[in-house]
């Protein structure tokens, strides 16, 4: 499916997006993470080939399999279940970056398992994704991520396993002699467009569909994000909103998998900040216990809008990572109930501590969920001082 002069493409393609993701420069000597599934094997050792070129410690660390998988959530106990293995912290406290390679064998083999099992696993080890957090805080720690081709992917996403390969190319610019130059390109252009948002001073923004009708408040100290390198490919321009703003309804139409499970048609109903109201034309059980997770879950941590002009997607994917990035006819408005991101915040990053994230509404949470909206749809902002502006209509922002 890949050349080797693809993957080696690709793994360069990586490099740029970990070095854009992290504020400090890289060091010969600093330890980077490695983290793949099975099937992505020839992208693990092009990128591992690339790190020791580069002087870096690669710590290469395969995924659980399918198999594998099963048997951990389907037979645990809560006592496997929750169990940090030995070293796990340490580590995440000595790393400077990750690359995590996405190539799931299977999308649907933890359907007949309680999502409450899934659910404490990931609680258990919230503490680890907040080490990382506040490291990349500091600028000491950056991590991008992208995803390999598998036929499961290409089954649920109804495309051969070939488009399937060709879709990622494709989105990742890897069919052109330099793939890092042209994110380069991108970055810059998404630069004015977030220079533009972050100008206006938003008191709210109204999110209008033929299914949607949602408000969002930015909150305050905020700052709109996007093609950072974390994603590879990402052309989404996001932020964090003050969760106790949200107000509405929002559905997603674009299907979701999550967890071994497939959704589809999620309509979510908030009142005060929390989704009140839950239901889906496929999967509402799942969506009800992921949102019952924990006390954040059922609250929103990412408002985000991809213009079609940056995005070079226009095909279900069955990939969160591609999905949340649709450009398509309309682009997309896509959000995360669940967990926020730290680096949305507008000041000194070193001060956001625990109390301060909550006076400010980031939401805290062990689930990070993106469900995607890709109608065709308005987003006007309302101003502080009560001017309403239209700031993405067509798929298209208005601001650049």
């Amino acid at each position: 499916m890949f050349s080797t002069d693809e993957l080696k493409k690709y793994a360069r393609t990586l490099w740029w997006g970990l070095n854009t993701a992290r504020t400090k420069p890289y060091q010969p000597g600093d330890v980077i993470l490695l983290r793949f599934d099975q099937p992505a094997t020839p992208l693990a050792e092009a990128v591992f080939d690339l790190l020791m070129d580069e002087g870096m410690v690669p710590v290469p660390r395969q995924n659980l399999t399918s198999p594998m998988e099963l048997s951990y959530y389907g037979k645990g106990n809560d006592a496997q279940i929750t169990t940090v293995t030995p070293g796990d912290k340490e580590l995440m406290q000595n790393l400077t970056g990750l690359i995590s390679l996405i190539a799931p064998a299977s999308l649907t083999h933890l359907s007949g398992v309680d999502p409450a099992k899934i659910g404490k696993g990931a609680v258990a080890r919230k503490f680890l994704r907040e080490i990382m957090e506040a490291r990349e805080q500091t600028g000491d720690f950056g991590w991008t991520l992208c995803a390999y081709p598998t036929a499961e992917q290409a089954r649920c996403a109804g495309i051969s396993l070939e488009e399937f390969a060709r879709q990622i190319k494709r989105a990742c610019f890897l069919e052109e002699a330099d793939p890092a130059a042209r994110w380069q390109q991108v970055f810059e252009e998404v630069q004015r467009v977030k220079h533009n948002l972050n100008a206006l001073p938003i008191a709210s923004l109204r999110i209008e569909s033929a299914h949607c009708d949602l408000t969002v408040a930015p909150g305050a100290e905020r700052r709109w994000l996007g093609v950072s390198g974390h994603n590879i490919p990402s052309f989404e321009i996001f932020l964090s909103p003050d969760w106790r703003g949200t107000e509405g309804v929002y559905y997603a139409d674009q299907p979701s998998y999550r967890s071994g499970n497939r959704v589809e048609g999620v309509r979510l109903e908030f009142k005060a900040g929390r989704a009140v109201a839950v239901s889906a034309m496929e999967g509402e059980e799942f969506v009800k216990k992921q949102l019952a997770m924990d006390e954040g879950a059922a609250q929103l941590g990412e408002f985000s809008l991809t213009d079609r002009r940056f995005s070079r997607i226009d095909t279900f994917m069955a990939n969160t990572l591609f999905d949340e990035n649709f450009g398509g006819a309309h682009g997309n408005c896509h959000v995360a109930v669940g967990a926020s991101y730290a680096d949305t915040y507008a000041g000194d990053q070193s001060k956001l501590d625990a109390d301060l994230k909550k006076s400010l509404g980031f939401n805290d949470s062990a689930l990070h969920w993106d469900l995607v909206n890709t109608e065709d749809k308005t987003v006007t902002a309302t101003l502080k001082d009560g001017t309403k502006k239209v700031i993405y209509t067509g798929g298209e922002f208005t601001l650049n």
